[in-house]
């Protein structure tokens, strides 16, 4: 290895490792408010990349009809809910926001997916129909899955996670078949740098990754809902008492977490053949960033995600056939270090 293929391992590595931070960014997210290890995030990552390769290829993505039935398994949980408990759980305007953002906004998204032009709407269009339809996945996930068990331990939130990603795994094999796709590059620009050269699509992956954070950052400092995530992460009963909505707080960070991994999809679907898998390890390297992070902090864990992604561009061309074994071999000595110096023990309560 010279010092110019130096350089473009380099490359790959930062643009891959701002993937895997904005995905470790998301988990940590998640985890800080509702104590969930979200591992279906990775799914939706696939879910992301193989509905916009899907409207690229003249497909309308199953995905519309997935979103549309979750909607109306959430809404039949809030109208039982109002029914059982004579409004004392869901007042009738809550019913009325369930209906608005559980079937009206699915129902619409579908109808786009089936009637326009996928191909004709331009990258602009698809990325935000793609956005339309696979984060809100995410909150309706909590709703269906976690919010039942908010208060259970950590261990058996775990466990529903892993459920929940073979569920969506199968139902990724159902939609998308077992083909692997790419979708279109943003970019085909090329610059030369040096001994570098720099695609637009690589650029355009960082430049977004940046514009992703530095966004993520905005909302937590300076809005209302930010600061209530925050509040929330630092201590849930605590934000209860004060007023915070903890469930509400839940569904927005699933929200953030759906949004990120469609977005990361979206943006790592030109770069490599995605599959219906596929999602599954791609979120994993970003696990393995925020547990660099401590599942707590989210510039370390961004910091290590692109620590992961250098490591894997560096490993695959000394050795290919173990990149994966190096990449999460990684994890083990930050596990040893955090079990030397970390003298708190995880609570499964709110306190």
């Amino acid at each position: 290895m010279d010092f110019s293929i130096a350089l473009i391992l380099a490359q790959d590595g930062i643009t891959t490792g701002a993937v895997y931070a904005m995905l470790a960014v998301g988990l940590v997210l998640v985890f800080a408010v509702t104590r969930v290890i979200f591992i279906p995030q990775g799914e939706l990552v696939a879910y992301g990349a193989l509905t916009i390769a899907a409207m690229q290829s003249g497909q309308r993505p199953a995905t519309g009809w997935l979103l549309l039935a979750m909607g109306v398994a959430v809404f039949t949980i809030d109208v039982w809910q109002f029914v059982a408990r004579r409004g004392d759980a869901v007042s009738p305007k809550v019913l009325a926001q369930s209906a608005l953002t559980n079937l009206i906004w699915p129902a619409v998204v579908l109808a786009a997916i089936q009637l326009l032009p996928l191909q004709q709407i331009g990258l602009a269009g698809q990325i935000a129909l793609t956005l339309a339809v696979v984060a809100p996945l995410g909150p309706m996930l909590y709703r269906l899955a976690f919010e039942p068990l908010a208060h259970a331990s950590v261990l058996v939130l775990l466990i529903v996670s892993v459920a929940a990603h073979f569920v969506m795994l199968g139902l990724g094999l159902v939609m998308f078949g077992a083909e692997g796709v790419r979708s279109a590059a943003f970019s085909e620009a090329r610059f030369a740098v040096g001994p570098l050269t720099l695609t637009g699509q690589g650029l355009s992956v960082i430049a977004a990754s940046i514009v992703i954070m530095a966004a993520l950052s905005v909302f937590f400092g300076n809005t209302v809902a930010g600061k209530a995530l925050r509040a929330t992460a630092v201590n849930r009963l605590g934000a209860s008492l004060v007023g915070i909505e903890v469930a509400r707080s839940g569904r927005l960070a699933f929200l953030l977490a759906g949004v990120i991994g469609a977005f990361s999809g979206i943006l790592i679907g030109p770069i490599t053949t995605l599959y219906y898998d596929s999602g599954f390890l791609i979120g994993l390297k970003g696990f393995v960033g925020a547990i660099i992070g401590g599942l707590a902090s989210y510039p370390v864990a961004a910091g290590g995600a692109l620590l992961v992604g250098l490591l894997e561009a560096y490993a695959s061309f000394e050795a290919s056939a173990y990149k994966e074994v190096l990449v999460f071999t990684l994890i083990v000595p930050v596990l040893v270090w955090r079990s030397f110096t970390s003298h708190t023990l995880l609570e499964d309560d709110e306190s």
